[in-house]
């Protein structure tokens, strides 16, 4: 049993239709712990910065614009294979391929406005919580 932490964000169009607390109930239904969570409506410049890896990407623009466009629920979940784990509570980027009961499935507008971003490495969650959370704010 490997117990894991990765980093969430319930997106812009979860936020504007009130959705954090039925998405957190998933979460916690799937077995993930949410330890660390702030309310933050991002700025350009924080959305540019956390989303350069995709930089040179033609969705980039439009990227930054949607997750500035209101405000994201930052989470640190744990749980036993946290990533994985998260990933497929998660479900496919594009709800129409995800499965029943994901939350891409049950909640997503679009490809776009999906509801939630979840890391996809080890490396790249520890960098995405650091980037959000300060260690003294993640409680187990």
């Amino acid at each position: 049993m490997t117990i894991e932490r990765t980093f969430s964000i319930l997106k812009p169009d979860a936020t504007r239709r009130n959705l954090t607390g039925a998405i957190n109930a998933v979460l916690e239904k799937s077995g993930l712990r949410i330890i660390a969570q702030k309310r933050l409506h991002l700025s350009r410049a924080q959305a540019e910065t956390f989303y350069a890896v995709h930089k040179e990407r033609a969705f980039f623009n439009d990227l930054c614009d949607f997750m500035t466009s209101g405000p994201v629920v930052l989470q640190v979940l744990e749980g036993e294979n946290a990533i994985t784990a998260y990933r497929d509570v998660m479900g496919a980027t594009n709800p129409e391929n995800a499965e029943a009961g994901t939350i891409r499935k049950e909640f997503a507008e679009s490809i776009e406005a999906n509801s939630v971003h979840g890391s996809d490495s080890q490396e790249n969650a520890a960098t995405e919580m650091a980037y959000f959370f300060s260690g003294i704010e993640l409680v187990g």
